[in-house]
């Protein structure tokens, strides 16, 4: 098979993985293939390395061969797709040729099983050593590993990767075992916190970066079983706390060809994806807990954002004096965000917050007026409900000028 043949699959292959997907991306569906390298199909990705900047990544798989039948997978083994296979040699290649071309920064490397766990995990791993130590490669690489691998396997691949990621797919342990009986939540856990004792390991032992084990992300796909947004975060909470991954990410499942019965036939609003990543979000950065999102079982509403949600439904807390609340609550403002709660609490200290303070930091004044007292502005003493409020900020937000 030519070179560009397995290319185009196997990049096409590697698009239903979200770990450097970004939320809201247009639809994915593998029932036609953009052209290689479309902003909008496969091929070239774009992540973050930890310091901040966006890198672009060759996203693809080593092959979408698999032993394994998961059955949201369009890569399963029953699936009616066409295969390909890269050998390590030619992955190797190709990174070094785009890299060179500035093409990309970095590689992100997956795979179907074959011939067993441990033989793919090292075929991954002898793409990544080639690219270290034969080639002095030190762009970005992101691998994923396969959880049931030996675990000295999975800790050998994390010297050579910058991220590693191990997908628990389902939030729930019925899910998986539903719908990918093959697959063991307590294999993958397992191989989260092999990653996690490695990492700990070489922080005691003060290794030198490029041979400490690599931070670690997951995903999980959001429609493909019954698990509604608060199970979901719940077990977001639980992961970030339990192996202190770096990311969680949420790929909304979307129909696949020869789809089995099991799954359902229409693809969850993509918006769905979308309101979990902001909540993730306030999850790892704001101190919200799960919990807190909800007022009862179920998900997180779509018309508005998971902070102006909590927001209404906690109006006790409300309006906020920006001049003398503590950032913690500041935080959980409508329209504040982080950096610029940190910005007031700096300006406070020099003289009192006024109107048009909030104005030139450019925060979200339409969300955050019914919510906040400054020493010039505070909200009508007669406040709307929180359903009328709510009406007025999803349909039309100037309209609070008249409240």
């Amino acid at each position: 098979m030519e070179l560009l043949t397995k290319l185009e699959i196997l990049a096409d292959a590697a698009k239903y993985d979200a770990s450097c997907a970004s939320s809201g991306a247009p639809r994915r569906d593998s029932r036609g293939r953009p052209g290689l390298g479309a902003s909008t199909g496969a091929g070239i990705c774009h992540s973050f390395t930890p310091d901040g900047r966006c890198v672009s990544l060759l996203k693809i798989l080593l092959t979408n061969f698999c032993q394994y039948d998961c059955q949201y997978c369009v890569n399963r083994r029953s699936s009616n797709v066409p295969r390909a296979r890269f050998a390590p040699r030619e992955v190797v290649d190709l990174t070094l040729d785009f890299y060179r071309r500035n093409y990309i920064d970095g590689l992100f490397l997956s795979s179907g099983i074959i011939r067993g766990a441990d033989y793919t995990m090292e075929q991954l791993i002898d793409v990544a050593r080639s690219l270290r130590d034969d080639h002095q490669f030190r762009g970005y690489i992101h691998l994923k590993t396969i959880p049931d691998a030996d675990p000295r396997l999975i800790a050998l691949a994390g010297q050579y990767a910058d991220r590693l990621s191990v997908n628990i797919e389902l939030p729930t342990d019925g899910g998986l075992q539903r719908l990918a009986p093959e697959k063991s939540a307590h294999t993958i856990k397992r191989a989260m916190g092999t990653i996690r004792l490695a990492q700990e390991e070489a922080l005691e032992e003060k290794r030198p970066q490029r041979r400490s084990p690599a931070g670690q992300s997951t995903q999980m796909i959001v429609g493909a079983d019954n698990s509604d947004d608060r199970v979901i975060l719940q077990t977001s909470q639980t992961l970030y706390g339990a192996y202190k991954l770096k990311r969680v990410y949420y790929s909304a499942f979307s129909p696949i060809p020869d789809s089995p019965a099991a799954l359902p036939a229409q693809a969850p609003p993509l918006l769905r994806e979308h309101r979990l990543y902001q909540a993730d979000f306030l999850l790892r950065g704001y101190g919200f807990r799960a919990e807190e999102l909800f007022q009862q079982a179920g998900n997180l509403p779509l018309d508005i954002d998971p902070k102006l949600a909590w927001a209404l439904a906690h109006r006790e807390y409300f309006p906020l004096d920006l001049n003398r609340a503590p950032q913690r609550l500041v935080v959980r403002v409508p329209g504040i965000g982080m950096r610029n709660a940190k910005r007031l609490m700096e300006l406070r200290r020099i003289r009192s917050i006024r109107y048009q303070d909030l104005v030139r930091l450019r925060c979200a004044m339409d969300k955050a007026r019914p919510f906040i007292v400054v020493q010039d502005y505070r909200p009508g003493l007669a406040e709307p409900p929180s359903d009328q409020l709510r009406q007025v900020l999803v349909r039309a937000p100037e309209q609070l000028a008249l409240l």
